[in-house]
């Protein structure tokens, strides 16, 4: 395993989290609700994504304008 800053090694496989974009699909209840290009750490080994605590909030506050639309299908940009 290589040495890197605290937090950037993939704690599932071993592999590092480099920052990229990421896509997040949440169901609603009566659709489905996809964000594009959300900020995350992309783990170059495996693909896990993580997101931060700020960007969490923010696709949640997304999903939740979605239920309230009532729509089937609903793509936005981060």
């Amino acid at each position: 395993m290589t040495t890197n800053a605290a937090g950037k090694i993939c704690p599932l496989c071993g592999g590092t989290k480099q920052p990229g974009k990421a896509t997040f699909t949440a169901e609603t209840g009566e659709g489905v609700v996809v964000i594009r290009n959300v900020p995350a750490e992309i783990c170059d080994l495996c693909g896990e994504e993580w997101v931060s605590v700020k960007a969490a909030k923010e696709l949640e506050a997304h999903v939740q304008s979605a239920r309230q639309k009532h729509l089937p299908v609903e793509v936005v940009p981060f």
